[in-house]
């Protein structure tokens, strides 16, 4: 991967070319006694860590900690997006003061820090990828894109050059040797925190390098190590919306890059009556009870509440239908990725159990998988889950509890409801990218 634009703390691109001789502040911290980053083979000074530094308190406290403990720390922010640029508010730049944020605590550390320039990238691998599908009707997961292919693919380069031995960042989630030569992911210890769901498609070359300090930590514990530490982020909040949708409106995002996607049509009930007319099937979501619009058409005829059960793009219809429509008995997945033990196409033909999650708000739930040609899977779920929409995650773990083991997810392509009046979906079609174009 090509450094773009690199800026250093500490001198640009010479504290690029020669790290050694960076020099250190003192510090009087109060940090945990044992490693928090065990199995290394060498020493933590001749140990060089490249910390994933977003400029809020996780990253920032792993960083203080992998110092405090004497490994050759070195922080790299990540610019990828500018608030302007993704939507109609001029000149709104959070992203800067993260930022800077992490310059100074990269400061007040007294390590070097670099901001590499990843706005082209991330344009094209996520908000590209987020707008076309969410314009098809899908439910995209932005977060795991960027894990997927700024993360941990072009950063993992970026820490190579840099001379790092590990990459870490401040997900809660923990590795561990898995007793073969490689690392298994598990979910975190704190499971209001736990980010695993977001961390599926993590490949096993990547966790050899990957390392997960805050994993046994809960918030609040991370909070005060911050405190402890003196870094100004200590009570930073936490991000709330997709980085690059401040508002929380996807449709601001969808309508500037592709507004040809934005067209009206009908508001379809499932037993096939039209009920009334949208804006665009971007204005609603699987699982959506709030504004349909429909109070009106719905005057004496329908007692109990409606829900988006489906869109379809194709046809620019909104399906709607009782709750019982939104349930899911089964999934069918694309682009698998497997960190479990063996090999995914060597799972037995009839499935194995595993406990799956569909949304990252909700726990895992009793299912079965069964591997398919190629990087496909089946899921069937013990009892109904409800929302299910084509462009989420399915990850699979190997228990439900608290620090169970990721075994890997995929992508749902197609959903089979329970109601059998509700017709089996095919893949969602993209019509278009975020560019326009057909697909």
């Amino acid at each position: 991967m090509s450094l773009c634009r690199l800026q250093g703390s500490r001198g640009g691109i010479a504290g690029f070319v020669s790290l050694k001789g960076v020099s250190s502040s003192k510090m009087t911290l109060c940090s945990p006694a044992s490693d928090v980053l065990p199995t290394l083979p060498a020493s933590p000074g001749e140990t060089r860590v490249v910390v994933a530094m977003s400029g809020g308190v996780d990253s920032s406290v792993v960083a203080a900690l992998l110092k405090e403990q004497g490994y050759d720390v070195v922080g790299v922010t990540l610019q990828l997006y500018d608030h302007g640029a993704a939507t109609h508010r001029k000149g709104a730049c959070c992203a800067g003061q993260d930022i800077q944020d992490a310059r100074d605590v990269a400061a007040r550390l007294g390590i070097p820090h670099f901001v590499l320039d990843y706005e082209r990238q991330f344009q094209e691998k996520v908000i590209d990828e987020f707008t076309a599908s969410y314009a098809s009707g899908e439910t995209p997961i932005p977060c795991i894109a960027c894990n997927q292919f700024i993360k941990f693919a072009d950063l993992f380069e970026t820490a190579k050059d840099l001379g790092a031995h590990v990459l870490a960042t401040g997900h809660y989630i923990s590795s561990r040797d898995d007793g073969q030569g490689g690392r298994a992911l598990f979910r975190a210890r704190d499971a209001s925190r736990d980010q695993s769901y977001f961390l599926f498609a993590t490949t096993r070359e990547q966790l050899k390098m990957l390392r997960f300090p805050l994993g046994d930590y809960a918030k609040s514990e991370v909070r005060e190590m911050a405190r402890r530490f003196s870094l100004e982020v200590a009570d930073k909040p936490d991000s709330q919306d997709i980085c690059f949708v401040p508002s929380g409106r996807y449709t601001d995002v969808v309508q500037k890059l592709a507004p040809e996607s934005v067209v009206p049509g009908e508001i379809v009930h499932v037993d096939g009556r039209v009920l009334g007319r949208h804006a665009g099937v971007v204005h609603y979501t699987v699982g959506q009870r709030r504004g349909l619009g429909l109070g009106a058409a719905l005057a004496g005829r329908d007692a109990q509440p409606l829900y988006v059960v489906r869109i379809d793009a194709g046809k620019a219809q909104v399906v709607v239908g009782p709750r019982e429509a939104l349930e899911t008995r089964a999934v069918a997945l694309r682009d698998v990725n497997w960190i479990g033990p063996g090999e995914f196409g060597q799972l037995p033909p009839q499935g194995i159990d595993i406990m799956a999650r569909v949304r990252s708000t909700r726990p895992p739930v009793p299912a079965r998988l069964i591997a398919r040609d190629g990087k496909e899977a089946t899921v069937v779920f013990a009892a109904g889950e409800f929302g299910v929409s084509p462009g989420q995650a399915c990850v699979f773990y190997d228990d439900g509890d608290d620090g169970a083991r990721v075994l890997g997810g995929g992508f749902i392509a197609a959903v089979e409801p329970a109601m059998k009046s509700v017709s089996v979906l095919a893949p969602t079609p993209r019509a278009v990218t975020a560019r326009g174009a057909p697909r």
